[in-house]
């Protein structure tokens, strides 16, 4: 019994108020912690801090390693900051970093999944100088070409916008380098769902889709960026060829047998490379080589699909209109007998 009662009694000494007296404090808990000391400096365990800050380079090659992070976020303020360094520096100021090593870094995300990133890129390729671009192109197209062909319809748009920046950039690198005109032409054909073939069974391919209901205006957005492609490759007033100097008598084809201007003349002839190969990875140098291959391959196919297209009518038809007089324009002097 007199446990029960002690049981009792603890029981009603928790629901019991207690008494406080005038001037006594109240009673502390038992789990308190006594908060009243003062310290003048607070040590961080495991931490740096230093009074000078990392330099403009160090911070730029650590965005510039960000690039490769898995979080879209990440990549795309990396993106940002590289392009408010490379665009805010002294005028007359070489790079940060040579664009030999910006491009490796560069280029891979010209596929990446993330809109917001292919949209910061192609402003950081903007802010690139032209003429250090070109000398890399060949390494562009790679990425140019697989964006153009990528499942995703925001990715071979974005890649639409990328290769129009190429165009007005190193037209001329873009056009003659190994791959450049073949390959990228039947890209862009095959972006629009154009066969190759001439027989009429071929013809029920399905048209070009993009994803989205408007999908007319990235379609004429592709046909803009094949005309402005076909103009560099074709058009007479962009062919950036050396012009022949009027020597006079006796001095005769003196052009002829002068020391080439481009870094390596012979590339076409694959001296360094395995035998055979394709029409696709051949590099077509001279605008007349260029026009013999868009007609034996190209032409009728474009042409077919040009007259489809222009029945559509609207901004389309216009689009297809502006490719036919690119085409015009660049193969009025042509002599398929030559």
């Amino acid at each position: 019994m007199g446990s029960s009662a002690k049981k009792k009694k603890g029981k009603k000494k928790d629901f019991q108020k207690p008494k406080l007296k005038v001037g006594k404090a109240r009673a502390k808990p038992a789990n308190f912690t006594d908060t009243s000391f003062r310290s003048k400096a607070i040590v961080l365990n495991q931490q740096s801090i230093t009074a000078t800050a990392p330099s403009t380079q160090t911070r730029f090659s650590h965005h510039v390693s960000l690039l490769g992070s898995r979080t879209d976020s990440q990549r795309r303020d990396s993106l940002s900051y590289l392009t408010t360094a490379i665009t805010t520096r002294p005028t007359n100021a070489p790079l940060q970093q040579p664009v030999s090593l910006l491009l490796p870094k560069l280029v891979p995300l010209t596929l990446d999944q993330s809109n917001g990133v292919r949209t910061q890129l192609l402003k950081l390729l903007r802010a690139l100088p032209a003429g250090d671009v070109a000398e890399h192109m060949d390494k562009i197209l790679l990425w140019l070409q697989a964006g153009l062909t990528h499942l995703g319809a925001d990715i071979r748009g974005s890649t639409l916008e990328m290769l129009m920046w190429a165009i007005e950039c190193a037209s001329d690198a873009l056009v003659s380098c190994a791959g450049g005109w073949v390959k990228t032409l039947k890209s862009l054909v095959v972006m629009q769902g154009w066969p190759m073939e001439s027989r009429a069974a071929a013809w029920s391919s399905s048209k070009i889709s993009f994803g989205k209901p408007g999908s007319w205006k990235a379609m004429a957005t592709s046909l803009s960026t094949m005309e402005a492609f076909i103009r560099a490759g074709l058009d007479e007033a962009l062919e950036q060829d050396v012009q022949p100097t009027a020597w006079g008598w006796p001095l005769t084809n003196t052009d002829q047998h002068l020391t080439s201007r481009r870094s390596n003349p012979f590339a076409y002839l694959n001296l360094f490379k395995p035998p055979g190969g394709d029409e696709e990875t051949q590099m077509y140098e001279d605008r007349e080589n260029r026009q013999r291959i868009f007609a034996c391959k190209f032409r009728g196919p474009i042409e077919r699909g040009l007259e489809a297209a222009k029945q559509e009518g609207g901004e389309i038809g216009r689009a297809a209109a502006g490719v036919q007089k690119a085409i015009k324009d660049g193969m009025k002097d042509f002599n398929e007998f030559s």
